[in-house]
C-alpha cells in the first residue's frame, strides 16, 4: 500500500483519519505522517492499516502499467 492509495480509500469510504486510526489501532500522527510522505511505518503497522481498510471493502490494485490505485469490492463478495 502507498500513501496516495491509503488517502485515497480513506477517501472511498468517507472516513477521517480518526475514522481509521480507530479502526486500524494506528495513531492519527502515524496515518498523518505516512500519508504526507514523511516516513515510512514498520510492515506490521501499514499491514493493520490496509487490513482496516479491507475488511471495510477496499482493494488495492496494483502497479500494473497503468498505476496503482485503489477501488472499492462489488459488495457481496469478500476479498
Amino acid at each position: 500500500m502507498l500513501p496516495h492509495q491509503c488517502r485515497a480509500g480513506r477517501a472511498c469510504l468517507g472516513w477521517s483519519r480518526d475514522d481509521l486510526a480507530k479502526r486500524s489501532g494506528v495513531s492519527v500522527a502515524t496515518l498523518a505522517d505516512y500519508e504526507s510522505g514523511k516516513r515510512t511505518p514498520y510492515g506490521r503497522t501499514l499491514a493493520d492499516v490496509q487490513r482496516a481498510l479491507e475488511e471495510a471493502g477496499v482493494e488495492f490494485i496494483p502497479e500494473n502499467g497503468g498505476g496503482a490505485g485503489v477501488r472499492m469490492r462489488e459488495r457481496g463478495t469478500k476479498a
